[in-house]
């Protein structure tokens, strides 16, 4: 799940983070004051993080303010892939099933929301057959039926038109893509696909070539949202989604902002999940972070949607006069470099090693806002909150220890080893509505200058990463050889988190991310032996196995395994954090203590 210069402007950038990271160390350590500003009313510090702060005092009604410096990828649910966005999507889309309204780890686990239960399975794990509830329904008060729920499910193949978002559903319905999507469906209904039977309106069964006991989880993702056909305007769906959730579309100006409104023919009694508080649900998007942050600390905003931490600036003011409003989660993203294989000379395994150890790692931690609002030192590619993970102790590139600051030595010895001892010439690819994304490629930029790799760093809107660095061909046409990004779990498991960025099955012509390009067969076949296995423990042993093995490919540097300090108005009530969205602030039943 995907989020998001001078050398004089570098400078300023890290001493600004330089200093917040001390500011952080004093903060953590209990400093810092609790109250004072806008913390008048509010929760406490951390308040939020991991448990529920002050759901007794919200009320219905009232417009609740999100602030955001990216708008999403997409608001198609076939289609978006940022976090924020699937956060978001509750409002106005169902699943057959969703997680639970719960802080923490419960909050990760499933329960049923357009269907009536977990669904019946059959005994060899490949049927699963699920009744959807009544009274569910659209925005114009029409029924909801399981044929909606196939149609919008069958949009996932149609990549050549609705590209971006993530094929789980295609790959464990249909591996090998035999059905082409419901627009080149030649069946008179559009509804062909053969793996997903509709027996009646409230019945829906899926029939699975090989179990795959991650299934339910990708019921949950967007992706299996319901979508009417005579709604579906294919790409332009994006700008106005049809509702099958509390709230609607009352307006979407791309890059702007959008708000939602009342879905007044959403029955409470047909959805067990959301409580529908605000009446009015605003986001507005605002590319200038400083100034998006400072509006949330003045109050004009409730929360930051993109979920991505306060900038530089607004941590120092936040953390001296509005402590009471901040919670700082461990969040399931790791931050970092990625070499794309189709870049020379990132296709020889020893320019790759060059660049980890040339980095300075405690100069990039400090440029993301360093231990407490940057994270931990990223040692490996498996985040901590997925099995399998051994956090920092597997380091094989000594990232954390002996090599934490850089090592110029082994740096130059693998240039020489892969052909280019006087260094080479390369692009860093960067999203330009984050500040300690910018800041980070400043850091290692400087780095990689100091064994002669002279990295220019290209800036690029965020909201566009499908089609920029998405496209495998625009990445090798503008020689894109390392990609700054970060990414979460679809769901917690080694499949929910890996195969999109190392199956070579999932490299896609848009919306890719497997931006290393990996091809590896050891890899996918472990992702097989993953997929075909039940007991946990020997889950749990392949996805060590699998992040092995990227880490001997050293097709990444990871920068950190994320921590961030996010902001929450003293206006909302019943917030808390939740594993299912990556440590993020659950959205869909935050209210407001008071709706004047």
């Amino acid at each position: 799940m995907t989020t998001q210069r001078t050398s004089g402007r570098r400078k300023q950038a890290l001493a600004a983070a330089a200093a917040v990271a001390g500011l952080l160390t004093l903060a953590a350590c209990g400093g810092g004051n609790d109250k004072g500003g806008s913390s008048s009313g509010a929760a406490g510090f951390d308040a939020a993080n991991n448990k529920v702060a002050q759901a007794s005092q919200v009320k219905k009604g009232g417009t609740l303010k999100f602030v955001s410096t990216q708008d999403a990828d997409f608001w198609d649910t076939t289609r978006g892939y940022y976090g924020f966005m699937w956060d978001f999507a509750r409002y106005y889309s169902r699943q057959l099933l969703t997680y639970k309204t719960q802080p923490g780890a419960e909050g990760a686990k499933l329960t049923p929301d357009l269907a009536t239960d977990m669904g019946q399975v059959s005994s060899d794990g490949k049927t699963y057959t699920f009744h959807l509830r009544d009274g569910v329904t659209w925005e114009d008060g029409k029924a909801i039926t399981s044929q909606d729920i196939k149609y919008g499910i069958e949009r996932v193949w149609a990549q050549d038109v609705l590209s971006g978002g993530p094929i789980y559903l295609q790959q464990m319905l249909d591996p090998n893509n035999t059905y082409k999507g419901p627009y080149k469906d030649t069946s008179k209904d559009k509804l062909g696909l053969k793996a997903i039977s509709t027996p009646d309106a409230k019945t829906i069964v899926f029939h699975l070539p090989k179990a795959n006991s991650d299934f339910p989880e990708v019921l949950a993702m967007v992706t299996a949202s319901p979508i009417r056909q005579d709604k579906d305007t294919k790409a332009k769906y994006t700008l106005h989604p049809f509702s099958s959730g509390p709230y609607k579309f009352q307006s979407y100006s791309p890059g702007k902002g959008l708000v939602l409104v009342r879905n007044t023919n959403w029955k409470a009694s047909s959805d067990p999940v959301r409580k529908a508080y605000p009446d009015k649900i605003t986001l507005d998007i605002s590319s200038n972070q400083n100034d998006s942050d400072q509006r949330l600390i003045n109050g004009d905003y409730d929360i930051d949607a993109s979920q991505t931490g306060l900038g530089p600036q607004a941590r120092q003011i936040a953390l001296k006069q509005h402590k009471g409003n901040l919670d700082n989660p461990v969040s399931g993203f790791i931050r970092y470099a990625v070499f794309p294989q189709t870049v020379k000379p990132f296709d020889n395994i020893h320019c790759r090693k060059a660049v980890i150890y040339a980095a300075d790692h405690v100069s990039i931690q400090t440029a993301r806002g360093g231990p407490v609002a940057g994270g931990d030192i990223g040692t490996n590619m498996l985040p901590p909150s997925v099995a399998g993970s051994e956090g920092q102790k597997y380091d094989p590139y000594g990232i954390s220890g002996a090599n934490k600051n850089g090592n110029a030595d082994l740096a130059k010895k693998e240039l020489k080893a892969c052909g280019k001892p006087n260094g080479f010439s390369t692009t860093i690819a960067v999203r330009n509505n984050k500040a300690q994304e910018v800041a980070t490629a400043t850091s290692l930029q400087a780095s990689l200058k100091k064994v002669g790799i002279n990295a220019d760093i290209y800036q690029y809107d965020g909201s566009q990463s499908s089609g920029i660095i998405g496209a495998p061909a625009n990445v090798a046409k503008k020689k894109l050889g390392i990609i700054i990004m970060g990414w979460g779990p679809d769901f917690p498991t080694v499949q929910g988190y890996g195969i999109p960025l190392w199956s070579s099955h999932y490299i896609l012509q848009s919306g890719n991310n497997n931006f290393a390009m990996i091809k590896d067969k050891t890899i996918d076949g472990l992702f097989d032996q993953y997929i075909g296995t039940q007991a946990e423990a020997k889950k749990t042993q392949i996805a060590t196995d699998i992040n092995h093995k990227v880490s001997e490919g050293a097709y990444y540097l990871p920068f950190t395994f994320e921590r961030l300090l996010n902001f929450r108005s003293s206006r909302i009530g019943n917030v808390y954090t939740s594993n299912a969205f990556s440590g993020y602030y659950d959205f869909v039943n935050i209210g407001l203590k008071s709706t004047k």
